[in-house]
């Protein structure tokens, strides 16, 4: 079993920025794929961005390319997030897959966090 914990949410007036961390509980992880989430009120949950095991590959929904970007170290999954706009408000979701290869559907990830709220005000 893996544990994840995100942080780094909050209030943010638009055009700001925010950097989320998720943090796994196994080292292991290292070997795993991860992806962020969002889920807006009244809305599915939504693919943001995906990172393959090594960090050499990356993939982006159009709705935030460009502006967020996702990376790891051997200790943490990062989403930098810049120019934030009012429709990223949403809770955020760090999610890891057994696997080294990077995916964009949430059924495909084994491992979810807890989730992070995001506020963007206008």
């Amino acid at each position: 079993q893996v544990q994840l914990v995100e942080s780094g949410g909050g209030l943010v007036q638009a055009g700001g920025s925010l950097r989320l961390s998720c943090a796994p509980s196994r080292r292991t992880f290292s070997n795993y794929a991860m992806g962020w989430f969002r889920q807006a009120p009244g809305k599915e949950r939504e693919f943001i961005t995906a990172i393959n095991w090594s960090g050499a590959s990356t993939y982006y929904a159009d709705s935030v390319k460009g502006r967020f970007t996702i990376s790891r170290d051997n200790a943490k999954v990062y989403l930098q997030m810049n120019n934030l706009k009012p429709e990223d408000t949403a809770v955020y979701y760090c999610a890891a897959r057994v696997s080294r290869v990077l995916v964009i559907t949430s059924p495909r990830y084994d491992y979810w966090g807890q989730g992070t709220q995001v506020t963007v005000s206008s």
